[in-house]
C-alpha cells in the first residue's frame, strides 16, 4: 500500500534534507510536488487542499526557519500532519455493549463484505476469547448465504442456519435472538451489498439498523476504490450512519488515497485493514504507523509484533541454544526461511522495514521476489541429511548435483552458502541476546544478498 506516494514523497524530501537552510520557496516548491504526489495517489482535492494548508502553516513557521535541519522539521510536520488526517490513534472495535452485541457490516458487492465478515470473526474468536455468531443477511445474490457457511466452517466459527424466504430484517432478528437464547458474544451480520449505491440497498440496511441496534455499522471498501471512495463513504455515513470502516485490499493497492480522503470525510475511524487473502490476514489500523510507512520510515512495532504472532517459542529457544553451540546449520536456515514466508514473505516484511523504498525498487529491478526464498529452500531440500548439517561436504560435485535436483544454478547454491555462512557468524556474535537476539540475527541475514 502507497508504493508509489511513498517513493514520490521520498524523492521530495530526500532533496529538501540535503539542504543546510530553506527558504520559504523552498517550503512552497517541495509542497506543490507533495500535493501532486497525493492527487496522484487518489486522495480526493478537498483532502489534498486542507493537508497542504495544515502543513503550509507550520512549515513557514520560525519552528522551521530557525531549526537545526530544516528540512527535516519539514518532513517531521508532514508525518505528523498525515498521522492527524488518518486518525491519530488506533481505535478497537467496540464491544462495550450488552451481549449479544450486534455488529452491522455494510458496503458495495464485491468489496469483500463477506470474508471480510469470517476475518473479522476470526479475530475476535482467537484474539478476544469472544463466541462470535454469523449471520448473512444476502438474500439476493446467488449462493451469498452459502459462502458464509462455508467461511464458518473454514474459521470454525458458527453461522446461523438458512431458513429460505426469509427477508434481511426477519434474519437479523433472528440472528440476534439466537445469540441471546445460546449465549454468544457477539452477532456479526453480513448486509446484501449493490453494485452502486441506490435507495433499495440504504433502505434495507437502515431497517436491519433500525431493528438490531448494532454496536458497530462498520463500512467494508475495497482500497482501490480511488476517487470513488469518498462518495461511498459520506452517502453510508449520512443515510445509514457508519461507526467506522474497514479497508480491504490494502496489500494491492499502490496509490492508498481511499485511506486518506474516507477518514477525512467523514470523521470516522479506519478500524481494520484488509493484508491479505488469507482469513487471518486482518489487522488494527494504526495512523502512525502507516504514516512512518509512506514517508519510508518504516513500522518496527507492526514488525516485531508480526514476529512475536509467528514466531514459535519452542523453535526459538532450540535455534538460540544451537547457536549458542556453534550447531547452526541448513535445517535450522530452513526453519528461518519458513518463518519468513509466515511473517508475509519478503515484500511483506520489507514494507516494515525503515529507509527501504529505494531497496524496494532496486529488488524489483533485480526480479528479487518470494520465489528466491521457495527456491531458497528447494535447494536445502536437495541436500542429503549430511549435507544440511556439514557445510564442508559441500564441494563443486555436490553444489553441480543440488542445482541440478532443486532446479536452481550452481551460482544460487553458492550464493545460498555464503549467506548461510553470514548468519552462522552472527549468531554467534548475539547468542548472548538470547533467543530474540538470534531470531532477529537470523532474520537480518536472509536480507543479505
Amino acid at each position: 500500500m502507497f508504493e508509489t506516494l511513498t517513493a514520490k514523497l521520498g524523492d521530495v524530501f530526500e532533496r529538501l534534507k540535503r539542504r543546510g537552510a530553506l527558504a520559504e520557496g523552498d517550503v512552497d516548491a517541495a509542497l506543490r510536488e507533495v500535493r501532486v504526489a497525493l492527487l496522484e495517489a487518489d486522495v480526493a482535492l478537498p483532502v489534498v487542499k486542507d493537508f497542504i494548508a495544515g502543513v503550509k502553516l507550520k512549515a513557514i513557521g520560525q519552528e522551521v526557519i530557525r531549526s537545526v535541519s530544516p528540512g527535516q522539521m519539514v518532513v517531521k510536520i508532514v508525518h505528523d500532519h498525515l498521522i492527524d488526517t488518518l486518525g491519530a490513534t488506533a481505535v478497537e472495535i467496540n464491544l462495550r455493549a450488552v451481549p449479544p452485541v450486534p455488529i452491522l457490516m455494510v458496503g458495495l458487492q464485491g468489496s469483500g463484505k463477506t470474508t471480510t465478515t469470517a476475518k473479522l470473526a476470526l479475530r475476535l474468536t482467537q484474539r478476544d476469547k469472544k463466541k462470535v455468531l454469523m449471520a448473512s443477511l444476502d438474500t439476493r445474490r446467488p449462493a451469498a448465504q452459502e459462502q458464509l457457511a462455508v467461511l464458518g466452517q473454514q474459521t470454525g466459527v458458527v453461522t446461523l442456519p438458512i431458513i429460505a424466504g426469509q427477508d434481511p430484517v426477519a434474519i437479523a432478528r433472528r440472528a440476534v435472538e439466537a445469540g441471546a437464547r445460546e449465549g454468544y458474544d457477539v452477532v456479526l451480520l453480513d448486509t446484501a451489498g449493490r453494485l452502486a449505491i441506490d435507495d433499495e440497498l440504504m433502505a434495507e440496511a437502515a431497517a436491519v439498523r433500525d431493528a438490531t441496534k448494532p454496536a458497530e455499522t462498520l463500512l467494508v471498501a475495497d482500497a482501490m476504490t480511488g476517487q470513488d471512495a469518498v462518495n461511498l463513504a459520506r452517502a453510508f455515513n449520512e443515510k445509514i450512519g457508519i461507526t467506522g470502516i474497514v479497508l480491504t485490499r490494502v496489500d494491492g493497492d499502490a496509490r492508498g488515497g481511499a485511506a486518506l480522503s474516507m477518514r477525512a470525510v467523514t470523521g470516522r475511524p479506519i478500524k481494520l485493514i484488509g493484508i491479505g487473502e488469507k482469513l487471518d490476514a486482518i489487522d488494527v489500523f494504526h495512523p502512525d504507523r502507516i504514516a512512518g510507512r509512506i514517508l519510508g520510515m518504516g513500522d518496527i512495532v507492526g514488525l516485531v509484533e508480526k514476529a512475536a504472532e509467528t514466531v514459535e517459542k519452542e523453535e526459538a529457544e532450540k535455534l538460540a541454544r544451537k547457536a549458542a553451540k556453534g550447531e547452526f546449520d541448513f535445517d535450522d536456515m530452513a526453519a528461518q526461511l519458513r518463518q519468513l514466508r509466515k511473517m508475509g514473505g519478503l515484500s511483506g516484511v520489507m514494507g516494515l522495514l525503515p529507509g527501504v523504498g529505494k531497496i524496494k525498487k532496486q529488488m524489483a529491478e533485480a526480479k528479487v521476489d518470494d520465489r528466491i526464498v521457495r527456491r531458497q529452500e528447494a535447494i536445502i531440500g536437495s541436500m542429503t541429511k549430511a549435507e544440511r548439517r556439514d557445510v564442508r561436504l559441500l564441494n563443486g560435485r555436490r553444489r553441480r548435483r543440488i542445482a541440478k535436483g532443486s532446479g536452481t544454478t550452481v551460482e544460487e547454491v553458492n550464493r545460498l552458502v555464503k549467506q548461510y555462512m553470514e548468519m552462522g557468524r552472527m549468531m554467534k556474535q548475539v547468542t548472548k541476546l538470547g533467543q530474540k537476539g538470534v531470531m532477529r540475527a537470523g532474520m537480518a541475514s536472509l536480507f543479505r544478498r
